[in-house]
């Protein structure tokens, strides 16, 4: 039996505890210190390089000349100042979701009725990887679209990445994100919206579909996960294509063996040491230069010359960002948080996706997803095309072609 004395505190709590207040979205705006700056820039003209790679070819990596260039106009001419500029160009916020602050862009369209649009970056890309391609979203009408095209965009920041907030805990891993994604479109006023993504951005749309999330109205891929099954252990392994596949599944069945065999060493470290490989990131700003233009090169359609696809600035404001945020380490994590097989359709679970998904296959893409296998990866696709510019880096590459790719991905679901 309760006692009076208890009853009086609680009733006293009770009247006491103050209305819910609505979470705070604040304005945000980029400027770092000039010392920063000038530090960086020190750190990067003192550079101790390593010798010249042994080969004529990136077999062993980034060769020397090629960051050499890139380091020397990053230390002499470039300019971090130009790259605020442009991220305070659009509309920045902070808000608190679930124990992190989390930054984000929000651009609305003028036209009535746009469509809401989420758009998550992955690795070791940022929200720059979508500022190009913001005003063919919002604004279609002055880039080949209709006024019935338009998007509202908001692109957040991932949680350890950027202006995001650290994670100081584990458990951030693409659930809890797009989960706090969600949450965001709601206090947004968004009821209705649809999720983009490359890269982590894809697995985070897929992990949001396969949640059926209330007023998800669908997703777009351009990275989706639809290697069968039953191929994994054959691709790992290095083994031939099996001769029963189509040539377009054949293709893409080689890209994977390339990739994991070669060139995914780094997701290799970043899942299982991220913590170890971060201290020398944080440390040296040429190292994390080195380890982030070598997925520039390899993943841009540009037949390995990455400044084919991405100017020196566009790359570097990408990695200064990473530098003047300290995001090294955190960012890795991801890969710590979630040490899966992105690219398969049984680990993500994406034949349990009934919400509408649309793909677009671009040609410079880790592996061009047969539509074969996409067709049986989600079973209610409702577009797929295969384009023939850009590459795993798609909004920053090609903004143009990709957001006439979202307008016809999504229009009917408007």
């Amino acid at each position: 039996m309760m006692s009076t004395t208890t009853l009086a505190a609680d009733k006293t709590d009770r009247q006491a505890k103050p209305a819910k207040v609505a979470p705070e979205i604040r304005p945000f705006r980029v400027n770092f210190p000039q010392s920063e700056l000038d530090e960086l820039r020190r750190r990067v003209l003192a550079t101790r390089w390593p010798d010249k790679e042994t080969v004529d070819d990136q077999s062993q990596g980034v060769q020397l000349a090629t960051l050499q260039a890139l380091v020397q106009y990053w230390g002499t001419a470039y300019d971090w100042r130009k790259a605020e500029a442009r991220l305070n160009a659009v509309p920045q916020f902070t808000t608190d979701i679930d124990g992190l602050e989390i930054h984000f862009i929000h651009v609305r369209s003028r036209h009535p009725g746009a469509l809401p649009l989420l758009v998550t970056h992955g690795w070791p890309g940022s929200v720059f990887e979508l500022l190009n391609a913001i005003d063919p979203l919002v604004n279609p009408t002055a880039h080949g679209g209709s006024v019935a095209d338009a998007f509202d965009v908001v692109v957040p920041s991932m949680p350890g990445y950027g202006f995001s907030e650290r994670p100081k805990a584990g458990g951030w891993n693409p659930t809890r994100i797009g989960l706090a994604w969600h949450e965001l479109m709601g206090r947004l006023g968004y009821s209705k919206y649809v999720s983009q993504g490359g890269d982590w951005g894809s697995v985070v749309a897929d992990v949001m579909a396969l949640h059926a999330l209330p007023g998800l109205l669908g997703i777009h891929l351009n990275m989706p996960a639809t290697v069968p099954g039953e191929l994994v252990p054959a691709i790992n392994a290095g083994d031939p294509a099996p001769a029963r596949l189509s040539d377009a599944e054949k293709a893409a069945f080689n890209q994977l063996s390339v990739f994991f065999g070669k060139n995914a060493a780094y997701g290799a470290m970043m899942s299982t040491r991220p913590q170890t490989v971060g201290y020398g990131l944080s440390d040296s700003p040429v190292g994390l230069a080195a380890w982030m233009y070598d997925k520039f090169i390899q993943w841009t359609y540009s037949g390995g010359v990455a400044e084919r696809s991405l100017t020196q600035d566009e790359m570097l404001d990408d990695i200064t960002l990473y530098w003047l945020t300290n995001s090294a380490i955190s960012s890795a994590r991801l890969y710590w948080e979630n040490n899966n097989n992105n690219f398969s359709s049984p680990a993500q679970k994406t034949q349990d996706i009934s919400i509408p998904v649309a793909v677009t296959v671009f040609p410079g893409e880790i592996y061009q997803a047969p539509k074969s296998w996409t067709e049986k990866a989600y079973p209610n696709l409702i577009y797929f095309n295969e384009v023939d510019q850009g590459g795993h880096f798609a909004a920053w590459e090609q903004p143009k072609l990709y957001a006439a790719e979202l307008r016809a991905a999504f229009r009917s679901l408007r």
